[in-house]
């Protein structure tokens, strides 16, 4: 695109004039990115909202009755906002947008092709059969596979002689606590605390949050999702359960 991107996050914005002094620097055609824009407060918003329709931002100079509104002309610009959380975005924000995308988990075979990238590029000695063991852990995220990376390369060059395969990068995941399908310490500490504590459940949030020593907002944030994506978790009316699936993987008896 031959175009300059300039990118922010939504609490960094704690004030109109930080999202003003952003927009009157952009130049012609720039990309302005916005993650968490779910975060961005109520009257930050309200600048975006001329910004985004017309290209103008609306200022206010001056204090009491001498205050006025002017308008400056903003060049054309293209404004990407990234959130996890769609639903707390406000509706005269989400309605602005002329696009809405959706991105899904990464299929293995593409995260072992980011993994193998991100080799040649740490110059790395690492075989398909490493990059794809580090892939198949990564829980279809890229950032996650490149911490993984990072630290099989560390493992790699202690243990052995910096060359990663199957086998180192499966020995160093699994001193990482990480297992065949990417769940964590935590995600297992989640799925046997139903199974051994609540029968399988169905529990309340509150109950799992208080039986694995866990913030509420991150169980629902950060362990819940990939577990229901992969469905080992379930969420109904009454709470949480398990599938058959997080039995199976712990080796349970179903009809337990």
């Amino acid at each position: 695109m031959e175009v300059n991107i300039r990118t922010t996050s939504g609490p960094v914005l704690e004030k109109a004039g930080d999202l003003a002094a952003l927009l009157t620097n952009l130049e012609e055609n720039d990309v302005l990115f916005i993650d968490e824009i779910h975060r961005l407060s109520p009257m930050v918003e309200e600048v975006l909202y001329p910004a985004m329709e017309d290209y103008q931002l609306d200022i206010m100079i001056g204090e009491g009755p001498a205050a006025r509104s002017i308008k400056i002309d903003l060049p054309p610009f293209t404004l990407i906002g990234a959130t996890t959380r769609a639903g707390s975005l406000t509706s005269p924000l989400r309605d602005r947008f002329g696009i809405t995308q959706r991105l899904e988990y990464y299929k293995i075979e593409d995260l072992q092709h980011i993994v193998q990238r991100s080799a040649d590029c740490l110059n790395l000695s690492m075989s398909p059969e490493g990059a794809l063991e580090v892939a198949r852990r990564a829980r279809g995220t890229p950032r996650i596979a490149n911490r993984l990376l990072r630290r099989v390369r560390d493992y790699a060059e202690v243990k052995g002689d910096g060359h990663i395969d199957a086998d180192i990068a499966d020995k160093a995941l699994n001193m990482l606590d990480v297992d065949t399908l990417g769940f964590d310490y935590m995600d297992r500490k989640l799925l046997l605390a139903i199974i051994e504590k609540f029968s399988g459940g169905p529990v309340g949030l509150d109950n799992m949050a208080a039986a694995i020593g866990e913030e509420k907002d991150t169980i629902e944030d950060v362990l819940e999702p990939y577990l229901i994506q992969q469905g080992y978790l379930q969420r109904t009316p009454r709470g949480r359960i398990v599938t058959e699936r997080a039995y199976r993987h712990f080796g349970f008896d179903i009809e337990s």
